[in-house]
């Protein structure tokens, strides 16, 4: 079977929900504000459509990255947050299935800049990203992630007031819940796309002035 076999569509969160936390090394998609979702899907029984890729866009996980990576228009920079296909897919399908996406939210949206970040802590070192022609920037600095009831989860979750579970982890973390610390990671490779070429020269000449 080829990856051009496959079809990508856009579909809404909850298509992409449980096959994220069964399939995605996170486990779960809290707490991310994501805008745009995709789904990569194979022929199934009797011919049904069934999905074997799921994918992503949202806002940055921390305020300062769409003005650190698009300081022009700090609104118009996504983070591609979830990216998962199962194992037995051919080999260039994430490539496939991020080219896909790029090429739809170029054509559908304003987004002008996606930013990714390749986790070390997992072994990732963001091949895929190379093979879809984003530009390596280096490494993050050092973090830390939130372990809640043995689940990893971003360190900003606790600050998320307005939710009613940052509220209840909050409480929790506060009263010395022995199940929710933090724990210190690795730092994490920088992966940009430019999905405007116009854009890419102005924020290159504005980060070299």
């Amino acid at each position: 079977m080829s990856v051009t076999d496959f079809t990508v569509e856009y579909i809404n969160r909850k298509a992409l929900t449980s096959f994220i936390e069964k399939h995605h090394y996170s486990h779960n998609i809290n707490g991310i504000q994501s805008y745009h979702h995709f789904g990569l899907y194979t022929e199934g029984n009797f011919g049904l459509p069934k999905m074997i890729g799921a994918m992503l866009y949202a806002i940055p996980s921390m305020p300062h990255t769409a003005a650190k990576y698009n300081p022009i228009n700090p609104t118009k920079c996504m983070e591609l947050r979830r990216l998962v296909c199962i194992d037995d897919t051919p080999k260039n399908t994430e490539s496939y299935f991020i080219g896909n996406t790029l090429r739809w939210l170029k054509q559908n949206t304003d987004i002008e800049v996606i930013v990714s970040f390749a986790d070390q802590h997992y072994g990732h070192s963001g091949t895929i990203y190379k093979a879809s022609n984003f530009e390596y920037l280096g490494e993050t600095s050092a973090g830390q992630v939130l372990m809640v009831d043995g689940r990893e989860m971003h360190s900003r979750s606790l600050n998320q007031h307005r939710r009613p579970y940052g509220r209840e982890l909050k409480r929790r973390y506060d009263e010395g819940d022995p199940n929710i610390f933090f724990k210190k990671r690795k730092p994490k490779y920088i992966y940009v796309y430019y999905l405007n070429k116009k854009i890419k020269r102005q924020i290159k000449s504005l980060i070299n002035s």
